[in-house]
């Protein structure tokens, strides 16, 4: 059996990485998409007389998901800036950008999906686009378990 090299080994951990940033910037997106998209529906949907955006428990969930956004954003641009200079820290810093943006978009495209309510299950709405696209991607180049135990591993814990 033909055993690989540690230059391809070390070749495809690099490549790794930037792809796991990379789907973290598309991630990223996802979740603003889909985030913008909620708060535009909790602008117009009315229920009880009352537009649902006026009410303050769903005015809390959305400012949880943006605060979860901005951090998101912060990381993502921390990692981008990494891999322009080359940062020895590459792989550790890949891992933690896919696990938190990972999260970030769970979280994001569940609300999205709650809040739309009914019709946001429903094919023919978006929101439940996001939910499927966001568990695939969670999936891809690694789960947040992988990769929380990869970064542990990196981190000598």
């Amino acid at each position: 059996m033909l055993q690989p090299s540690d230059d391809t080994i070390d070749l495809l951990s690099h490549v790794l990485n930037y792809a796991r940033i990379g789907l973290a910037t598309e991630m990223l997106g996802s979740a603003w998409a889909a985030f913008d998209m909620t708060v535009e529906y909790m602008k117009l949907r009315e229920q009880f007389g009352q537009l649902i955006g006026s009410f303050q428990s769903l005015q809390h969930r959305a400012a949880e998901m943006y605060v979860d956004l901005e951090l998101s954003r912060s990381v993502v641009d921390a990692a981008l800036i990494s891999c322009a200079s080359n940062d020895a820290d590459l792989a550790a810093i890949a891992c933690k950008t896919k696990m938190l943006v990972g999260e970030t978009l769970h979280r994001v495209s569940n609300e999205a999906v709650q809040l739309h309510g009914g019709i946001g299950m429903t094919d023919e709405h978006d929101a439940g686009l996001y939910l499927k696209r966001a568990r695939v991607s969670e999936q891809l180049y690694g789960s947040a378990s992988f990769l929380g135990d990869q970064f542990a591993s990196l981190r000598s814990f």
